[in-house]
């Protein structure tokens, strides 16, 4: 079982302003469909209605304090669920599969920290304006065990020591 946090995070560990993230990357999306396809994804309401629409080919778990407010989608290449906590998500989503990915935001990414087994980033070399911050990564808890540079980003991976 591998709980993943995935994350695009700036140089000063931003990863948006609570609506949308400062990087969009052709590259990284891509990388992002072809891994998390398949698998559970947990995210927060508003990383949700950021990204816009219900992705296909994964299960999507929102964790929001109004479970009730979410539109469930009506396609059936959509599966989807809406709990009130990331306990609840992580219950949820372990039983569906033994790959879960954490997807954000930030209050997400701290709620279940603890959690984590991996981290699967990229990281952006620049700094960008935001309040949400991915959590540091410290590096007595985590070890880098690969990275892909890419120019202006790399794909990188830690895993919990």
């Amino acid at each position: 079982m591998s709980v993943i946090a995935i994350a695009i995070v700036a140089r000063n560990r931003v990863l948006g302003d609570g609506e949308r993230q400062p990087f969009e990357f052709a590259e990284d999306w891509a990388r992002y469909k072809k891994v998390t396809l398949g698998h559970p994804m947990i995210m927060g309401r508003a990383t949700h209605d950021a990204i816009g629409r219900w992705l296909p080919g994964r299960t999507t778990i929102v964790v929001t304090r109004t479970p009730e407010s979410v539109e469930l989608p009506d396609d059936p290449r959509v599966t989807a669920h809406v709990v009130g906590s990331v306990e609840e998500a992580l219950e949820l989503a372990r039983s569906l599969d033994d790959t879960v990915y954490v997807a954000g935001g930030g209050q997400i990414y701290h709620a279940a920290w603890d959690q984590l087994d991996e981290l699967d980033l990229t990281e952006v070399h620049a700094d960008a304006e935001g309040s949400v911050l991915f959590p540091a990564i410290d590096p007595q808890v985590w070890k880098e065990d690969r990275r892909e540079p890419r120019g202006a980003f790399d794909f990188v991976g830690y895993r919990r020591r």
